[in-house]
């Protein structure tokens, strides 16, 4: 029975881990307000310039650790888990204490709720789990694909019910911020913007790849690139939908902008990218 429950929790385990490890990855690598990351997890109770390097240094944790458990057939690849799950158990418990204002952080951003009984519970429910993959020396794959689907479905479902997050989620979902108000990097944009049939249509007159500037203006990010005949092709990406609207146009040494004639082709482009 211990080793059905083990091989069950493994999977649950690596799959948690690995969450954890990617959604703090693309925290970090996200737009984010002034001091938003400080208000994430134990970054809290260090100076704000640290908040950076631990969120990177708790992410490559998560995902050695969840690598371990599927590859590395060793009593420390199995304790390790135990000993951050239970870890992080205690710097919860002590968060809520000293700071029951801050989310815990635990995947990313969307863990932004105050920490709670439920946060707590999660993770000795998953300091428990571990202990039991480490005791009946549960690893690898092959445990993983033989656990059994109903033992599964119960962890998952216990871990669940211990999630804040879900609540988040629906509500993130149910209440969608206006696009003005949307996080999108600017590195995402100039990938919608490349993917463009606008950015085909002007990339034989530019000089170079890079913007030589950016900015954004509501639902509107901007790039500028130096082009042919000392003009300029100033570029709009719309950050609203996932296939966004791509405008450009051209303009001139004397600042006016470029009439069809003038380029041999429109001066104002529209469309969407090819693939978002």
């Amino acid at each position: 029975m211990l080793s059905t429950i083990a091989a069950a929790a493994l999977p649950i385990l690596v799959v948690t881990l690995a969450l954890g490890g990617v959604a703090k990855l693309a925290t970090v690598g996200r737009e984010t307000s002034p001091g938003a990351l400080a208000r994430l997890g134990p970054a809290v109770l260090m100076p704000e310039r640290f908040a950076r390097p631990a969120m990177y240094a708790c992410s490559l944790v998560e995902l050695v650790l969840a690598a371990g458990l599927l590859v590395v057939d060793h009593p420390i690849a199995r304790w390790l888990p135990v000993a951050f799950f239970a870890m992080a158990t205690y710097v919860l418990w002590d968060l809520r204490r000293r700071r029951p204002d801050v989310g815990c952080g635990c995947f990313g951003d969307v863990s932004d709720a105050p920490v709670g009984l439920r946060s707590i519970g999660r993770a000795a429910a998953l300091t428990a789990m571990a202990a039991l993959v480490a005791a009946v020396g549960v690893t690898g794959l092959p445990a993983v694909t033989a656990a059994t689907a109903p033992w599964i479905g119960g962890g998952v479902v216990l871990l669940l019910a211990c999630s804040p997050e879900i609540d988040e989620v629906v509500s993130r979902l149910r209440h969608r911020a206006p696009c003005e108000q949307r996080p999108m990097p600017p590195g995402r944009a100039l990938s919608h913007l490349r993917a463009s049939a606008a950015w085909r249509a002007h990339a034989g007159s530019l000089l170079t790849d890079e913007p030589s500037d950016m900015w954004r203006e509501l639902c509107w990010r901007f790039f500028v690139f130096s082009a042919q005949g000392d003009a300029e092709v100033v570029f709009a990406v719309h950050l609203g939908d996932r296939r966004p609207a791509v405008r450009a146009v051209v303009v001139g040494a004397d600042g006016r902008v470029a009439a069809p004639d003038d380029r041999g082709d429109a001066s104002l482009r529209e469309s969407t990218p090819v693939s978002a």
